[in-house]
């Protein structure tokens, strides 16, 4: 007898299309075989196509549960996990008392191992299936990431020469072995990362830079986060040799070489025009963390509003992160539900939960050069989706609604987020089923 090779799940679907729509079916069919899905269509018309072909073997009916994507967290450090809940009363003394003490610990190999194992499970539990992650500065730290992700992710060592602890400063030679290395054993997954412009000398910016261009390999730093940070980038560059006439941090990157179409740049709050410009001219892509850039009362760090009109007018390529541990929260649904509401408090239109999701999953998929292969759910496209339970799903008018009951009712227990995927499915292989 023939094995039976296609799937078939009935859902609520929803599936992002761009800032403005989001795909909405209720009772729908989506149609996997192998890694791939092969048709998505509405269950009527499913049922009618492939009934004789249905058993109970090959059909999961999930009932009142939506079905979309999985998400990409396009920048979070996983090495700050237990400095998620910590005082954040400005983002350098975060760093210095509870961010740099914690990542010193990542200097045993043993312990890197084991956290690696249990935040990534967390990880992919909370419906993370890519991005763009910061690994300590230890070599082995990194590999225990790579080893342990599930999904579409670029993971790198920060890199820190200067303006750090004794305990996690490398010499300019060692970074750039680092970096020679881990690109020579994962390739394109390695993602060359310069903390910030101040814990990185230019020298090792610009031949990491050269040596992850040569490779195909993404970069990834911060940017333009807090004012006070702007301000001691530039008193300290305008000290160096060719960068005494700097007029922006930007301007730092630029000409560092860490500019480009695989660059990610964390937060970019506080960018000028002149910025936006360049950033737009290079096709660097700016990751915009909510929950990071909060209002201390909300558990961020207080940072300011990411002006995402301002960003899109320069024609600047942009997804969402969640800034583990800046961000309190793992789940993107929170990251969601912070921009939204961070938004709507100070009256700014267009954020919506349509906008969200998609920033949260074809956004990044697309910045990543991933895009024709997964971030949303087309035909041909890969079968990686997450199954969140939501009480009559399928009544719901469209795709806002439906996000807005889902992710509405958690506000006040954020760790809820957290929890609410119940099914994970990964190129086509079912990896998490939390128990009914």
């Amino acid at each position: 007898m023939a094995t039976q090779k296609k799937h078939f799940y009935i859902a609520t679907i929803l599936n992002p299309k761009n800032d403005k729509e989001c795909d909405f079916l209720p009772n729908g069919m989506i149609v996997t075989e192998k890694s791939k899905i092969v048709d998505i269509l509405p269950l009527e018309k499913g049922l009618k196509k492939y009934s004789s072909k249905m058993d109970k073997k090959n059909t999961t009916d999930f009932g009142d549960a939506l079905l979309m994507p999985g998400f990409f967290d396009m920048h979070f450090h996983w090495v700050q996990d237990d400095v998620r809940e910590m005082p954040k009363d400005s983002l350098l003394e975060w760093l210095e008392k509870y961010t740099f003490p914690t990542e010193m610990k990542f200097a045993n190999k043993a312990y890197a191992k084991k956290r690696a194992k249990e935040f990534f499970a967390r990880l992919t539990k909370a419906g993370t299936l890519g991005g763009a992650c910061y690994s300590s500065i230890h070599e082995h730290a990194v590999e225990a990431a790579i080893k342990n992700v599930q999904g579409d992710f670029v993971i790198g060592n920060v890199i820190m020469n200067m303006n750090s602890p004794k305990e996690l400063t490398q010499g300019e030679d060692d970074s750039l072995d680092i970096t020679k290395r881990l690109i020579k054993k994962f390739g394109p997954k390695h993602a060359f990362t310069p903390r910030f412009a101040i814990t990185t000398t230019p020298k090792v910016m610009k031949k990491g830079s050269k040596m992850a261009d040569k490779a195909k390999c993404f970069k990834q730093t911060h940017l333009s986060e807090t004012k006070a940070e702007i301000d001691f980038v530039l008193s300290l560059y305008r000290k160096m040799p060719g960068f005494e006439k700097v007029s922006s941090y930007t301007e730092i990157y630029e000409k560092t070489g860490m500019l480009g179409k695989r660059s990610l740049m964390g937060h970019g709050i506080h960018l000028s025009p002149k910025e936006l410009k360049t950033l737009n001219k290079t096709q660097t892509a700016v990751v915009h963390c909510p929950t990071s850039n909060a209002p201390i009362k909300e558990r961020g760090l207080g940072s300011g509003l990411f002006n995402f009109h301002t960003v899109e007018k320069a024609k600047v390529r942009w997804a969402l992160g969640s800034d583990i541990g800046g961000g309190p929260i793992l789940s993107m649904f929170d990251v969601m539900r912070s921009f939204v509401d961070q938004n709507q408090k100070k009256k700014v239109k267009g954020a919506t939960y349509v906008k969200a999701l998609y920033r949260s999953t074809l956004a990044g998929a697309e910045i990543l050069g991933l895009g024709k292969k997964t971030g949303s759910l087309e035909k041909k496209k890969l079968a990686s989706f997450i199954v969140v339970p939501l009480k009559q799903a399928s009544s719901m008018r469209n795709a806002e609604e439906a996000l807005s009951k889902l992710i509405g009712p958690h506000k006040l227990k954020r760790l809820q987020y957290d929890q609410l995927v119940s099914q994970v499915v990964f190129e086509g292989k079912e990896v998490i089923k939390k128990k009914a």
